[in-house]
């Protein structure tokens, strides 16, 4: 049960986007279409978990025990860096059309700051292995959740007939205020 509420937690309470405000160059830039939105989803998801795990193991095992805790920050974000690169060749031999439709936007992975914040947070909530990835899977699915309604509404947006200057980031931004105030009507519904 504990890890359930890790889970709903980590998607609709503290939502990473939508209430931590982190990822937000991700989520306003892939937005756009529905299927980029999944893509860039799948590809946060793998590598939030991969780099919770592997930085879990690094700050347990060696950062700790060797006393240097404070070279976590950048320890973890050369470790993100790496699973990026690696992501990106997976992707380009196993789906070159989803690399090419991910563009430019794959490395912003690399310094997309979910990622990192939710690495750091495991550590900080002092959560064992075990709670560190159903809490990073968690927020991957909050992550996926925000994106993907976004991008929806986004392709539903450009149907609507939008004054002229509130088209594009004006209204996209206006937009996920309304998400996020939605999803603070979460709160309290799990400590």
């Amino acid at each position: 049960m504990e890890y359930v509420l890790i889970i709903i937690s980590a998607v609709f309470v503290n939502n990473i986007v939508l209430t931590k405000f982190l990822g937000i160059c991700p989520f306003i830039g892939v937005s756009n279409k529905v299927d980029t939105a999944i893509g860039m989803s799948g590809a946060v998801t793998f590598v939030m978990v991969i780099a919770t795990i592997v930085t879990y193991i690094i700050q347990h095992y060696i950062l700790v025990p060797i006393g240097i805790s404070f070279m976590q920050t950048i320890t973890f974000i050369l470790v993100i860096a790496s699973l990026v690169q690696l992501v990106e060749i997976i992707l380009k031999k196993v789906s070159p059309a989803l690399y090419q439709a991910l563009g430019i936007f794959l490395p912003l992975i690399t310094t997309n700051c979910a990622i990192l914040g939710v690495a750091i947070l495991a550590v900080q909530k002092d959560y064992n292995l075990i709670e560190s990835v159903f809490f990073a899977i968690g927020h991957a699915i909050g992550f996926g959740l925000a994106l993907i309604t976004f991008s929806g509404i986004r392709e539903q947006l450009e149907l609507a007939d939008i004054p002229k200057g509130m088209r594009g980031v004006p209204i996209a931004f206006i937009i996920a205020g309304l998400m996020a105030m939605a999803f603070a009507g979460f709160t309290g519904m799990v400590k």
